[in-house]
């Protein structure tokens, strides 16, 4: 099932229901209302829904974005924070975004988890991406450099995995009364929680709870894949089973995402898409940079390689 996040053009709007007639414009008629959405804009989407016009397929966490939120700032109130009143209201605020989006019809809300923090203010994944674009992969100095880095993230991760475990468990019953499934989101660079091996550890406990499940981000594991972190392939095998649904959008190399597909990246799509189970949501999130033009053509190139992902 193809879905249209609302982070490509909810920026642009004062008005709800025009966010989304620009989207039906592009040829989908379902929509992931991610983080960024204003309060204001709440009025117009929920006329557009009243109307018939467009199916709610999820959320984004937060939903709506906090008042107090100074711009899109999804990753402000992680999980892991050190502080516990931080923790508290993230969690507050992703129980209210569970009641919007299920009253809206959502089937489920993405979750980003956080970060190890004493990593917070370091530079390292950004530091082997600069290392990328000098072409230094392959050399010994990029694979010491990574090393170090995943060994010094390794030691201090276990208390910031467990406190996104204890979220998970804080949240599932409320998800499990919305009927609305958690969808813990693989991330973009290594200091975020929880890593993939992490990810397989998560699945595996809750594996048999039918509110949670593997969300993949193209982009964001293709970037790990472009530093030697891990083989995009390899890794979304492993997760098949945990799947329930993804973010689709690709990379320029090496590392900037949310580009429309199949338009020169590199992500291939091809060889990862048979990992997903039918049906599941492939929300196109993609930067607000990307013209219409070029996402209508996206449209039709994907209708006639990936039929099968149309319903």
């Amino acid at each position: 099932m193809l879905v249209f996040s609302t982070c490509w053009n909810s920026h642009r709007h004062q008005d709800g229901e025009e966010m989304i007639d620009e989207i039906l414009s592009l040829g989908f008629d379902h929509v992931e209302l991610s983080h960024g959405i204003k309060l204001s804009l709440l009025p117009g989407i929920m006329r557009a829904v009243e109307a018939g016009k467009v199916q709610v397929a999820g959320v984004h966490n937060y939903f709506p974005a906090p008042i107090d939120e100074v711009g899109d700032a999804p990753d402000s109130r992680p999980f892991t924070a050190d502080l516990p009143q931080v923790r508290a209201k993230a969690i507050e605020l992703t129980k209210k975004s569970m009641e919007q989006g299920a009253a809206l019809g959502a089937g489920y809300i993405v979750l980003h988890m956080g970060t190890v923090e004493p990593l917070v203010k370091r530079t390292d994944t950004a530091h082997l991406q600069s290392l990328a674009r000098q072409g230094m992969v392959e050399t010994e100095s990029f694979a010491g450099t990574k090393g170090e880095f995943v060994r010094r993230r390794n030691r201090l991760a276990p208390v910031y995995l467990e406190r996104a475990r204890e979220a998970i468990r804080q949240l599932l019953p409320h998800a499990a009364e919305l009927g609305v499934k958690l969808g813990i989101e693989g991330r973009s660079h290594y200091e975020q929680v929880p890593s993939e091996d992490e990810m397989g550890l998560l699945m595996q406990e809750f594996w048999e709870n039918p509110f949670i499940g593997y969300w993949h981000d193209f982009g964001h594991i293709q970037r790990k894949h472009n530093l030697l972190i891990l083989n995009h392939e390899q890794f979304l095998r492993r997760m098949s089973s945990h799947l329930i649904g993804g973010h689709v959008n690709d990379v320029k190399w090496p590392s900037r995402d949310h580009q429309v597909p199949l338009l020169g990246g590199g992500v291939p799509f091809e060889r990862l898409l048979p990992f997903f189970p039918h049906g599941v949501p492939l929300v196109w999130e993609l930067s607000g940079r990307a013209s219409a033009e070029d996402i209508r053509a996206a449209r039709e190139l994907w209708t006639e390689k990936f039929p099968e992902t149309l319903d």
